[in-house]
C-alpha cells in the first residue's frame, strides 16, 4: 500500500515561502531549511508535508492542492492577507472552492467542506 509520504512543491524563494505556507496551514519547518529546501509538517498532530524546492523557472509548476476550509470566506481573506492573490477563473455553476496563488504564482484551491 502507498501513502503520500510529502507534496513537492517549486518556488522560487525558500524563506518567503516558508514564512507564507507556515502561516497559511499553521505548519512548522521539520529541520532549519536548507537554500533550497524545506519541509513542513503540522505544527500539532499528523498531517501531510510539504515540502518546498527551490526552482529557476519563472513558470509555476503544474500542480495544485486543495485545501478544505470550514469558513472558505474567511480563509481566503486571511490567505490574500498573507500574500496569496486571487485568480481569475471561469467558475462552474455551484462551484465550491476559490482559486488562489501563492506568491510564486503557485495555484491553489480553498474549498467549502
Amino acid at each position: 500500500m502507498l501513502t503520500i509520504g510529502s507534496i513537492v512543491w517549486g518556488v522560487l524563494d525558500i524563506p518567503r515561502a516558508v514564512d507564507f505556507w507556515t502561516a497559511a496551514l499553521d505548519y512548522r519547518p521539520r529541520e532549519q531549511p536548507e537554500d533550497d529546501w524545506a519541509t513542513l509538517v503540522p505544527r500539532q498532530g499528523p498531517g501531510t508535508r510539504l515540502s518546498l524546492m527551490l526552482v529557476t523557472s519563472d513558470k509555476p509548476a503544474r500542480h495544485h492542492m486543495d485545501i478544505f476550509a470550514a469558513d472558505q470566506d474567511a480563509e481566503v481573506d486571511r490567505l490574500v492577507g498573507l500574500g496569496a492573490r486571487t485568480v481569475d477563473w471561469d467558475y462552474p455553476d455551484l462551484a465550491d472552492y476559490v482559486v488562489l496563488e501563492d506568491p510564486d504564482g503557485n495555484r491553489f484551491c480553498v474549498v467549502q467542506s
